[in-house]
């Protein structure tokens, strides 16, 4: 629950497990005022906390969940540095029929709340000194496709081009830019065949952890000359 007004803090969304909470790590680190959205209750969320971090409970499929957040934002973050659209989730289609309860599902995580999210906070982005940021994690996928997530795959793509269009239409106060990662790293239960094996589809024949996200991000974030891109975190594997 947020209770003063925060100074050009940063809002991530998702971020309490595998990148988010890198991302937001890192970033308490380095003493900035941090946001974060979490769909479900784990630890991560007291340990945020005692880092400082300003957690909030919202369901991105439900529609006052998020209205909730924005209500939220917009009263206690006035001037908002970034915005880091991590949220996500990775289902597959069910079987090999159509599956719109999948793509609605997608499409609304992964596209319509991002869309929302920027165009709600727009004023609050324009008002932080310097630029401001939008980050969208996208996915390797976006431009390959995937047979198996289908409807996954079409919301990663459509982020991207999120990213190309509010470029354009907050230039030149806001910087919009993706980060699009192949798998950069392992669940706990992960096999160790399967690890070895996911490890040679890219040239750099390794899984690098969280790190490399973390990276990204504050690369886009201190750049004054970067907008309307996507840095691939793939080791290499479109060449393959």
């Amino acid at each position: 629950m947020l209770n003063n007004t925060l100074t050009h803090p940063i809002l991530i969304t998702g971020g309490t497990q595998r990148l988010g909470l890198a991302i937001a790590e890192d970033l308490i680190k380095q003493n900035q005022s941090v946001i974060i959205t979490y769909r479900t209750h784990k630890p991560a969320v007291e340990y945020l906390s005692t880092l400082g971090a300003h957690l909030i409970h919202t369901d991105f499929e439900e529609e006052s969940s998020v209205a909730n957040l924005l209500s939220q934002v917009k009263k206690r973050a006035p001037k908002l540095k970034a915005i880091i659209h991590n949220a996500s989730d990775w289902d597959a289609e069910l079987s090999d029929e159509s599956d719109i309860d999948t793509l609605n599902k997608m499409m609304k995580i992964h596209v319509s709340v991002p869309y929302q999210l920027n165009w709600a906070l727009k004023e609050n982005l324009f008002q932080t000194s310097g630029f401001a940021d939008i980050i969208h994690m996208t996915d390797y996928v976006q431009d390959t496709g995937s047979a198996k997530y289908i409807a996954y795959s079409a919301s990663k793509a459509a982020l991207h081009n999120l990213t190309l269009s509010f470029a354009k239409k907050l230039a030149p106060k806001v910087k919009v830019n993706s980060i699009a990662p192949a798998l950069v790293m392992f669940n706990d239960e992960d096999t160790e065949n399967y690890r070895i094996e996911s490890s040679k589809k890219s040239l750099l024949q390794q899984v690098p952890g969280p790190q490399e996200a973390v990276k990204a991000v504050n690369y886009l974030l201190d750049s004054n000359y970067i907008t309307g891109q996507t840095l691939h975190l793939n080791g290499g594997r479109h060449l393959k």
